[in-house]
């Protein structure tokens, strides 16, 4: 419908022969009023008024209708220049482009001195991209509509898209000459100079252009080019000078502010923060929006140094919006870098209630309790989200998450059905939930089960990598079907060939199926390229891989590796790698 909208928008400034003084006429009137008029009058009178039957449907979105009154309209006046006009943006809004283009020229060559007809042909040539069609119309109204603002500034956009810069600057020298030089303007042109490699002469423009007309945007760029060379007091003289104009002109003020940070005189940093923060007229989220780049690029040094103040600026902002739900974010992960759970947890537990209907107030705080690790407090909290949002499956898969992290195998799985209830035509939803309940029934020893999970998961998918991985694996832990855990694990390592945990779980059955010398290169990049030296369990079975092979040294080594990050995921490791020491011994006897 956008499309639609952009005709529309532009179509009622169109001035046509008479059109809308026939709006007042009704067909009595044409039989009583005007007994003495022509045929031909008649005829032209009655065109008008279905032109307004159509235009009304047009108005009414009734795009096939108004075409089909249009072309009736146009079957016995062939030079109405208003019904091809109309018909054309018709067209173009059933998104039948060439239709309207064929219609709008008609239009044009019937009357070529209607702006707005010649206007909406150029927007339909750069609706089809056609560039130079549309650029050339343009070139053509601007000599012959020179008042036409906006025509300018059409122009300077398709000249940059062709990359006609310099025709971009002379466009906008046009601008100047026509209408008067604007902050507009005056930064526009600096950009293409710069675009152009013309930077220097792009500043002394914007001085001269400052000098006469004095622009706190101008002042700014010139503030911020006398910052980036670490000239202070040039810098901070010239925001202070757009300042002057307009104290609340935040990007003056930031420059300010940057200004005293880099030169490290934090308490003027910090005061002009506050009045920046403070100011009525600098927008919440331009606010938030600095504070939040402030607090992503703070170290614990930062906040230890500087902590008392940034409270402060944050106690200003949430006090000035206390229920504006970007401020209140922006606290509690401000609070969060700092290491403040609670006080984090409090403004996003404080944001959920000031907007209950708000679903992502209420994940953001749900997600909150996830990274301070509170799973109690999260699930009940999931659960509570979920039955006031009960369409939705995320809180379930938080609650899930949290259910997995106390170690409620069953309670997960639980979960999972639940979201299988909720959402039964989310594809990825349902892909995750039978994945989850495969798993799950794994950890409770229910293989049975978890394979029937993976199978019905696979069924959504069958190329998902974490279950053909994960059931491979349980396969060969089960000494079962390693034709079937092959196949399945084949496909991972061709998908993903730098996972480490894919290339374990192939190498492994390679290595049960003794076939231990092929498995070696694959067991080699999982941990030389790709981390897998981080996993006691991928040394254990590469060593076995290389114990299998007699590089006995080489076994050991990764063994001890091993050894030293095993963190009870490995049981028995210390006595396995004594009885394969004795092993060692005896094959060398």
């Amino acid at each position: 419908m956008f499309l639609c909208y952009f005709c529309k928008e532009l179509s009622g400034g169109i001035v046509m022969k008479d059109i809308f003084s026939a709006a007042i006429l009704s067909l009595a009137s044409l039989f009583f009023v005007f007994p003495q008029a022509s045929a031909q009058d008649y005829k032209e009178k009655f065109a008008e008024n279905q032109i307004i039957s159509a235009v009304s449907k047009y108005d009414d979105n009734q795009f096939p209708e108004a075409a089909a009154i249009l072309k009736e309209v146009i079957k016995t006046a062939p030079d109405n220049d208003a019904a091809h006009f109309y018909l054309g943006l018709t067209e173009f809004c059933m998104n039948n482009i060439g239709a309207a283009e064929s219609e709008l020229k008609t239009a044009v060559a019937l009357d070529s001195s209607n702006f707005w007809y010649r206007y909406r042909l150029a927007m339909v040539y750069s609706a089809a991209g056609k560039e130079e069609l549309t650029l050339a119309m343009m070139e053509d109204m601007v000599r012959d509509f020179p008042d036409k603002y906006d025509l300018y500034y059409t122009m300077v956009e398709l000249y940059q898209k062709q990359g006609q810069e310099e025709k971009a600057l002379e466009t906008l020298g046009q601008i100047d000459t026509v209408f008067g030089p604007t902050d507009m303007t005056a930064i526009a042109r600096f950009d293409l100079m710069r675009k152009l490699g013309k930077e220097e002469e792009g500043y002394r423009y914007l001085e001269d252009f400052n000098k006469e007309y004095s622009s706190v945007q101008v002042l700014s760029i010139l503030g911020d080019r006398q910052l980036s060379m670490y000239n202070d007091s040039l810098a901070l003289a010239l925001y202070d000078e757009a300042l002057d104009i307009d104290p609340s002109f935040a990007p003056a003020l930031l420059g300010k502010a940057e200004t005293y940070r880099i030169s490290r005189n934090y308490d003027r940093y910090f005061s002009t923060l506050r009045d920046f923060v403070d100011s009525d007229d600098v927008p919440v989220e331009n606010k938030c929006s600095y504070l939040n780049a402030l607090i992503r690029s703070m170290d614990q040094l930062f906040f230890r140094s500087f902590g008392p103040q940034m409270d402060s600026l944050v106690r200003l902002c949430t006090a000035k919006y206390p229920k504006d739900s970007t401020v209140t974010i922006m606290a509690g992960v401000y609070y969060y870098a700092k290491g403040d759970g609670p006080a984090a947890k409090e403004y996003f537990k404080a944001n959920a209630a000031n907007w209950p209907e708000s679903l992502s107030a209420e994940a953001s705080y749900v997600e909150m309790l996830m990274y301070l690790q509170e799973w109690d407090e999260m699930v009940a909290e999931a659960e509570k989200a979920a039955a006031r949002f009960p369409s939705e499956p995320v809180f379930w898969e938080y609650a899930s998450l949290g259910e997995y992290n106390r170690g409620n195998y069953s309670e997960v799985i639980r979960i999972c059905g639940k979201v299988l209830e909720v959402a039964p035509d989310d594809s990825a939803t349902v892909l995750n939930a039978y994945t989850t309940m495969g798993d799950m029934y794994y950890k409770t020893g229910d293989k049975k089960k978890a394979y029937k999970a993976y199978d019905k998961a696979l069924e959504v998918n069958p190329e998902y990598l974490p279950v053909l991985n994960n059931y491979a694996y349980f396969l060969s832990m089960d000494g079962k079907k390693l034709k079937k855990a092959y196949e399945m694990s084949k496909v991972t390592v061709e998908k993903d060939p730098h996972n480490s945990t894919y290339l374990d779980t192939f190498g492994w059955i390679l290595y049960l199926q003794g076939k231990a010398l092929e498995a070696k290169p694959f067991f080699k990049n999982a941990v030389m390229l790709y981390g897998g030296k981080e996993s006691p369990v991928i040394l254990d079975h590469y060593a076995e891989v290389l114990f299998a092979l007699k590089e006995y040294d080489l076994a050991f080594l990764y063994w001890n590796q091993a050894k030293a990050i095993n963190n009870g995921e490995i049981e028995g490791l210390d006595s396995k790698i004594s009885q394969r020491k004795s092993e060692m011994k005896k094959e060398e006897r």
